[in-house]
């Protein structure tokens, strides 16, 4: 298979405005994702709407592709940059893997691992979710749950607690079934991203602030691997003093 890795990066951020040029220990924040990125793919390009990040990522031996400033989701953002760079290479690619740009430790085993889903022929998109160990995270909103069939295949995503145990104390739902949570990685073959990106707004998207129920609401399938990794997201100014605990 031919991969791509696609960073999407925004300067402009409610929580964080330009959270992709920060300084961490003397390395930008997009080049510490873009160099772990490379560890696992040969083709890597961040896809960004400013041109402070472009120049930076490009002034640093990285590629970088300018995107529109219009786009929703990283989602589409992927999509264009898949399109510029395909006709830059003259050269077709068979999975896009989008990858966080506010990781700057995320691990090339993870990336490895979602690319392997697609071994599977019936997999469209694929992700990475992590086991639920601790029970407040069942309950915590913020941390998206999924529901998986027996060939590891997404029934449903969700910000409330799924499954719901019925009759069983709250305090030991983590004892007495599997709960997943979602890492926000995505990977899809490079039709399936080009057909996805053509949908309006679902209902369910809508209602859970989750774009992954637009595909699965339209028939999409999305199968899921288990990793015991989980790196850190750099969300707002404060997450920068947890950084220490990676370097």
């Amino acid at each position: 298979m031919k991969i791509l890795g696609i960073i999407p990066a925004r300067y402009a951020s409610t929580r964080f405005p330009g959270k992709p040029l920060v300084d961490i220990n003397g390395k930008t924040m997009i080049m510490r994702v873009y160099e772990q990125s490379a560890k696992a793919f040969e083709f890597v390009c961040v896809a960004t709407d400013d041109k402070r990040i472009f120049d930076h990522v490009n002034s640093c031996g990285g590629k970088a592709i300018m995107t529109s400033s219009l786009h929703a989701s990283g989602t589409d953002r992927c999509a264009e940059a898949l399109d510029l760079i395909s006709k830059e290479l003259n050269s077709e690619f068979d999975v896009v893997v989008n990858i966080q740009g506010d990781e700057p430790f995320v691990n090339p085993l993870q990336l490895e691992l979602l690319v392997s889903c697609f071994e599977n022929e019936k997999a469209q998109i694929a992700t990475l979710v992590k086991v639920i160990t601790n029970n407040n995270d069942i309950f915590d909103s913020n941390k998206p749950k999924v529901v998986l069939d027996k060939n590891n295949f997404a029934i449903y995503f969700s910000r409330s607690p799924i499954p719901f145990l019925r009759n069983i104390n709250q305090n030991d739902w983590a004892n007495k079934n599997d709960y997943y949570k979602h890492i926000g990685l995505y990977a899809y073959r490079t039709n399936i991203l080009r057909e996805i990106i053509k949908l309006p707004l679902s209902k369910l998207e809508t209602a859970e602030s989750l774009e992954q129920l637009r595909w699965i609401e339209n028939g999409y399938n999305i199968i899921a691997k288990i990793t015991d990794i989980e790196t850190l997201s750099i969300d707002t100014p404060d997450d920068l003093k947890k950084v220490s605990l990676f370097l």
